[in-house]
């Protein structure tokens, strides 16, 4: 395709970070009308070149065509947002205490002698949302909504935009399976606009189902480029990581230990306050050492409300929590730490990161107690054996423990966060959604960490809206369904259609039973 009938053309592009070449001569062609994947690892320099796209970072060499004309390194977000390119960022762009429509509008809000015309912000809102089949209030505030609805306030924000081309980074990540089939039929209907389409996905049947042609990085370097018809998922997983990936899967166990987590009857009749979340009714469950068990369930069927509760970040009307049959008072996330609990949260941006401070520092700080020296001092020595090994353990890409965690790309800064939970040794590990972002050759690696945390006598749960994830993974999968738990099935026995079912309908599917005293701990 050359440069002239191309909507979008990259040619030469590179860009350094201190001691981190992110791209080295990459380019890129994007038709109008065309979805095109761009896919790679984890620090293949996918996000980069989005950046240098959207204005947010310049480019140090190379040049970037855009519907024939040049693109100036010094384009600031909102310029090249007028010549019609927008991008939706994996990590949300979004002001919390602002409403929704305020945060689709932002800097283009309708005026009316001067002022905002809020009646025709709130109603031009209304038919975005309506257009899309997203059932919002355009008055709500976004720090009230869940990750998959601020997710659809992204989408509708770039709708608002007279755009040409639309970049979308993991832009399904956070969304349940009919959100994912709402936002295909968009991106269709933007095809058939003639509007050009750039989609980072790591879900590669995703990329089967809606792309054209996808272009491979590997390590900051153009591999390829190619149609997706003629491509299997297998042959776009050898170009994105230069190897054959194996999947792991969970293999039976008959060596499970003693009931390690036992919760009881808990309830939670009213939202925690200035959230969104799921009631919770009478949710009772148990999870052994060695065991891994997946809470499966659509978005707000309650699994994520239960796991924080579990935790101690949010607090519950009644119910109790129990370890090795010990009674815990949780009232914070520093009682669930302190007890043996550890949760990587659902958004690392808002509730894992420090995003400002350095991997060493959000890798470490929650251990310092027991890295310490003479009482007062950090044995830094044995902290840079700590991050040493679970930089191995997880194959973290970075230049440098002491740069900033908000220079990785979202999956290493996952892994991060995966780094942190497992150096303290828990007695009880949850991972929410923790293989969100995290390229496809990485996350055989992040599951067959979870199998050796539950090797270990750990007694892990796993969250995530991935069933085919849930059920590689887990020992038993425990479903949830409008903050009820419908039904609790062993790993090998599952399908997708009896999860479904019981996610969706809770057919036949009692309460989780007690647990009979002849297996008590």
């Amino acid at each position: 395709m050359s440069s002239t009938t191309a909507l979008l053309s990259v040619r030469g592009v590179r860009k350094s970070f201190p001691g981190v070449k992110a791209l080295d001569g990459v380019h890129l062609d994007i038709a109008p009308g065309e979805v095109h994947a761009l896919l790679g690892e984890n620090g293949a320099g996918k996000s980069t070149l989005l950046k240098i796209l959207a204005g947010a970072q310049p480019a140090d060499e190379g040049t970037l065509h855009f519907e024939g004309r040049a693109l100036l390194a010094t384009d600031t977000p909102i310029q090249r947002q007028r010549m019609g390119i927008v991008t939706i960022y994996q990590e949300f762009n979004l002001l919390p205490a602002l409403s929704v429509a305020e945060n689709m509008y932002i800097g283009r809000e309708p005026l009316r002698h001067g002022l905002i015309d809020w009646p025709r912000m709130y109603a031009r809102a209304q038919e975005v949302l309506t257009d899309l089949k997203v059932d919002l209030d355009p008055r709500a505030e976004v720090r009230t909504l869940s990750v998959a609805k601020q997710q659809m306030v992204e989408i509708a924000k770039a709708m608002t935009v007279q755009a040409r081309l639309i970049i979308m980074d993991e832009p399904t990540a956070a969304l349940s399976g009919r959100e994912v089939g709402q936002l295909l039929d968009i991106i269709r209907d933007l095809r058939s606009r003639g509007i050009g389409i750039i989609y980072v996905s790591h879900k590669l049947n995703e990329v089967k189902t809606i792309c054209d042609r996808y272009t491979v990085f590997r390590d900051g370097r153009y591999v390829t480029t190619g149609t997706v018809a003629d491509a299997s998922v297998n042959d776009l997983v050898r170009q994105m990581v230069g190897r054959d990936v194996v999947g792991v899967k969970r293999q039976a166990t008959n060596t499970l230990g003693e009931v390690v987590l036992r919760v009881e009857g808990v309830t939670r009749l009213k939202a925690v306050s200035g959230t969104s979340a799921t009631s919770l009714l009478n949710m009772s469950v148990h999870v052994r050492a060695g065991e891994i068990v997946g809470f499966a369930g659509l978005v707000g069927a309650g699994r994520t409300e239960m796991a924080r509760v579990i935790f101690g970040a949010d607090p519950c009307d009644s119910g109790t929590v129990r370890l090795r049959d010990a009674l815990v008072t949780l009232r914070s996330p520093r009682d669930g730490i302190d007890a043996g609990i550890v949760l990587v949260p659902e958004d690392r941006k808002q509730q894992g990161c420090f995003l400002s401070h350095s991997i060493r520092q959000n890798m470490t700080l929650p251990s310092l107690g027991r890295l310490s020296k003479m009482r007062w001092f950090v044995d830094e020595a044995a902290e840079t054996r700590l991050i040493e090994e679970y930089r191995r353990k997880l194959s973290i890409k970075m230049s440098s423990d002491k740069v900033t965690i908000g220079t990785l790309s979202g999956g290493n800064q996952q892994k991060v966060l995966l780094a942190r939970s497992m150096a303290l040794n828990p007695k009880v590990l949850i991972v929410d959604e923790p293989t969100r972002g995290i390229d496809v050759g990485a996350k055989a690696e992040v599951h067959q960490v979870l199998f050796d945390m539950a090797a270990q006598g750990v007694a892990v749960i796993v969250i995530s809206s991935e069933l085919p994830e849930v059920m590689a993974v887990s020992d038993r999968i425990v479903t949830f369904m409008n903050g009820v738990i419908t039904g609790s099935t062993p790993g090998g026995e599952a399908t997708e259609e009896q999860l479904m079912r019981l996610m969706a309908l809770g057919e036949d599917a009692p309460q989780e039973a007690a647990l009979p005293s002849a297996l008590a701990a």
